[in-house]
């Protein structure tokens, strides 16, 4: 894949990020900011996403399902552990299951749905 793909695949899953942040912000309520909130949720899991994509070489092929498995999981372990260790937020366990699903259906389900629209235009 040419570096052009691999740049937008990286936005869409930061995006991606940011959209879970942003809408788990507004599920509960919060008041303040709301790009400097989601902004702040995000961040470690968008950090996490980057370290992903090195442990991927996502921009290798990066709408593969292994590279979508790999981000997706180092986004989840390492957002958490950044979140809770870096960031000083709570990490409890209703919040890393809504993580793990929500990123997975964003991270993983953007590539699958490239791909199957891929396959179809073929």
């Amino acid at each position: 894949m040419n570096s052009r793909v691999a740049r937008i695949a990286f936005a869409i899953d930061v995006l991606a990020v940011i959209a879970f942040a942003a809408i788990g912000r507004r599920n509960h309520d919060e008041t303040g900011n709301v790009v400097a909130g989601a902004i702040g949720v995000a961040a470690p899991f968008a950090i996490a996403t980057a370290i992903g994509w090195l442990v991927a070489k996502a921009w290798r092929q990066p709408t593969a399902s292994r590279s979508a498995i790999i981000v997706w999981a180092v986004t989840v372990a390492g957002g958490v552990v950044l979140r809770r260790f870096v960031f000083h937020r709570s990490t409890a366990a209703s919040f890393v299951v809504v993580a793990t699903i929500a990123l997975g259906v964003l991270i993983v389900g953007w590539r699958a749905a490239y791909r199957w629209r891929s396959a179809k235009v073929r």
